[in-house]
């Protein structure tokens, strides 16, 4: 497995040689600019660059996911500093870490939080079920 940082990838910017970076993978998708449903400019505009939101913000399917592996060629190190390079991959990776920690860290106490709002309540529901028909009895 090989691993880019931002500056690595932001030279492959052109129609002739086209990187972009999807969550953190790299993918050379040159030889599917011409087959790209959206048209060669779509991914030319990002061409270089992280763009995992437009992907996402793009509504692909499973189809398109699963394209992706044919274009594989890495893994991205957003987080190491580029020479020269905007910081923003690297803000864009911070933050979107930042986010997954996040809500992996939340997840149990929602999840608890929903087990015990459950066991509180179908108790309730059931007390009132009973009252409920007894006064309508």
């Amino acid at each position: 497995m090989k691993v880019f940082d931002s500056a690595d990838v932001t030279r492959h910017n052109n129609s002739q040689d086209c990187w972009v970076i999807i969550n953190a993978r790299v993918y050379d998708v040159t030889k599917f600019l011409n087959d790209h449903p959206g048209g060669d400019k779509v991914l030319l505009d990002v061409a270089g660059k992280d763009a995992s939101e437009e992907f996402e913000e793009a509504g692909h399917g499973s189809a398109a996911r699963l394209m992706l592996d044919e274009y594989y060629v890495g893994e991205a190190d957003l987080l190491t500093p580029s020479h020269g390079i905007s910081t923003t991959m690297n803000l864009k990776a911070e933050a979107h870490l930042k986010q997954q920690k996040i809500m992996e860290e939340n997840m149990p106490s929602r999840l608890g939080f929903i087990i015990k709002s459950v066991r509180l309540l179908f108790p309730v529901a059931i007390l009132g079920g009973v009252v409920a028909f007894m006064l309508y009895k």
